[in-house]
């Protein structure tokens, strides 16, 4: 995970994260440097498990200290060493806002100005465009009027970018075309409810997207909580899409308009959406699958599955079931 967009404090104690967790902390204390999901934490970084679903990830993790549950203790235990807490996620919160103390501000980029075309040659600039610092855009891409490139993003060559665009906390390849309206970058809808008020997730990973592929117009691409949310390349995305934090989609897929994908879930290589079909969260959706439109998937998909309705099933079931 790329955190050039966000300010970072390295080298934090770890008795300081178990007094941030409320735990007593025995023993020798240790420098951490990071906060990281399972498959991306190193040895001198801390992460944490909540769910079964990732036992595999867990097995091969290099993070040494895991905040987890009692119901999860025995499994951690035999990889890491648990900091066991009551809640997991609202914990890994409290511990990312540690490393990461601005990661709940979203508000605009104030380091935005009317780009320099001797510094952006080669490249096609709209009316009333700004552009952050240190944005790096690539030769023969052009950028529409009225839209806003954040500090830091990086464009790849050729790209097409349209009016009336935002563009945050990304990374972006090459021959890809956004339409106009499209917002990507922004902070996912991660939060807690609470009894008194609801309490947001910090968001610290980003946006890439892959060459060669299309976003419609007006299409909202969240960046990720602990990991990114990425777009593989060749894959094209009708309009009024929404994509959540966290979701990974394959190379060569075809999402059609007004589909909407829940937070953390994975799509694979050659899938086709239909329009209006919904995703539920932490999914995984396999390669070659067709999803009929209008269709609720609210389970995993195999590969080469063809499924539709609500909730989806089988094709050949679901033509059974509606003659």
């Amino acid at each position: 995970m790329n955190n050039k967009f966000f300010y970072k404090k390295n080298n934090i104690p770890l008795s300081k994260i178990f007094k941030t967790l409320k735990l007593d902390f025995i023993g020798k204390d240790r420098k951490i440097y990071d906060i990281k999901d399972l498959a991306s934490a190193n040895s001198h970084d801390i992460s944490f498990m909540n769910s079964n679903k990732y036992f595999d990830l867990l097995k091969k993790t290099k993070a040494k200290y895991v905040i987890t549950n009692t119901r999860y203790k025995n499994i951690v235990d035999r990889y890491c060493k648990p900091i066991l807490v009551k809640n997991v996620l609202p914990s890994v919160a409290n511990v990312t806002l540690l490393f990461y103390p601005k990661s709940l501000d979203d508000t605009f980029d104030n380091n935005v100005f009317t780009p320099d075309q001797r510094k952006y040659k080669n490249i096609k600039f709209g009316k009333n465009v700004l552009i952050g610092k240190n944005v790096i855009i690539g030769k023969n891409t052009s950028i529409g009027h009225n839209t806003i490139i954040e500090s830091n993003v990086e464009i790849g060559d050729n790209c097409e970018i349209g009016n009336n665009i935002v563009i945050k906390y990304s990374k972006i390849g090459n021959n890809v075309k956004i339409l106009d309206g499209s917002i990507i970058g922004k902070k996912g809808f991660g939060f807690f409810p609470d009894y008194k008020k609801n309490i947001r997730y910090p968001h610290i990973g980003i946006v890439i997207i892959g060459h060669n592929s299309e976003i419609g117009s007006n299409n909202t691409i969240d960046r990720g909580s602990m990991s990114d949310t990425k777009i593989g390349e060749n894959t094209f995305i009708d309009n009024q899409v929404h994509i959540a934090h966290n979701v990974n989609v394959g190379d060569n897929c075809i999402i059609t308009a007004q589909v909407g994908f829940a937070g953390s879930s994975s799509l694979g290589n050659k899938v086709i959406i239909g329009g209006q079909a919904g995703i539920s969260g932490h999914l995984k959706i396999g390669n070659n699958v067709h999803i009929g439109g209008g269709s609720g998937v609210v389970k995993n998909i195999p590969d080469n599955s063809k499924v539709m309705g609500y909730p989806a099933k089988d094709l050949r079931k679901f033509l059974k079931d509606n003659k």
